[in-house]
């Protein structure tokens, strides 16, 4: 019993050495982060592809559209956008672009 227990003993201080070496990544964001309710790209992702139809087909998988609500026109920046429901008396779902 007291194997297992300096076994399990060990591993966890090989686990904790392990994380302990590895630098935290806090104050790294991907250039394109996004859910249901909506999203940010990053300003530079922007400057090399199309920011709105990235959003829209972003939003379309949702079966919703796109509201854009911000840039940060700098580098560093954010485009931020919303996913919303589709408006009341449209015929269809938004369409998914294919790319």
């Amino acid at each position: 019993m007291r194997i297992i227990a300096a076994a399990g003993f060990l591993a966890s201080l090989v686990v904790s050495g392990l994380m302990a070496s590895q630098s935290a990544r806090a104050d790294w964001v991907p250039p394109f982060k996004g859910n249901d309710t909506g999203g940010i790209i990053a300003y530079s992702m922007a400057t090399q592809v199309d920011a709105r139809q990235v959003a829209v087909d972003h939003c379309a998988r949702y079966g919703k559209v796109v509201k854009f609500l911000g840039v940060q026109a700098y580098d560093g920046g954010y485009i931020s956008f919303a996913c919303r429901w589709v408006p009341y008396g449209a015929a269809d779902r938004p369409i998914r672009t294919l790319y």
